[in-house]
């Protein structure tokens, strides 16, 4: 019996394990101002942080050339902008090579910033989701920490209307 209740745990643990991705892995912040004034703040706030904006992408016009193709597939939660931002740090680059070569799988760091609605989402997957533990995780632990305070302070600080 006692071996049957100890495979049945093993197997709920297995499962609950496979269920998806903890909900902290996505640091997710909103605001109710337009994309077009939250997005140039956000890379400011980056940039005066020190993390480099190396790459600009407008997933959402992007994907709107498919909209005809994907017919009612596309955009079904209704988004009216996505866009991204590709960022660096080298320091803070040279510190996890130093410290787990494998972690710079994570530098290039990246965030998006989505909009429905007029309402702007930031969401940034936290490198600590991937270094749980290791050699880079203090370093990383420091890089999200400051890479969230800078998206808190642009997302506070729009841009002023043109």
């Amino acid at each position: 019996m006692t071996r049957i209740l100890v495979t049945l745990l093993l197997l709920i643990a297995s499962l609950s394990a496979q269920a998806g991705p903890k909900k902290d892995t996505v640091f997710t912040l909103h605001t109710e101002q337009p994309i077009e004034r939250v997005y140039p703040a956000v890379y400011r706030a980056l940039e005066d942080a020190g993390f480099f904006v190396v790459f600009e992408a407008d997933i959402g016009a992007s994907l709107a050339r498919f909209a005809q193709r994907w017919g009612k597939d596309y955009n079904r939660n209704g988004l009216s902008a996505i866009r991204s931002m590709v960022f660096c740090n080298g320091g803070y680059a040279n510190r996890v090579g130093n410290a787990d070569p494998r972690m710079l799988a994570l530098c290039p760091l990246r965030m998006t910033l989505i909009e429905k609605d007029g309402r702007t989402t930031a969401l940034f997957a936290r490198p600590t989701a991937v270094a749980r533990s290791g050699p880079a995780h203090e370093v990383l632990k420091t890089v999200e920490k400051e890479v969230i305070d800078a998206i808190r302070k642009g997302m506070a600080q729009q841009a002023p209307d043109s």
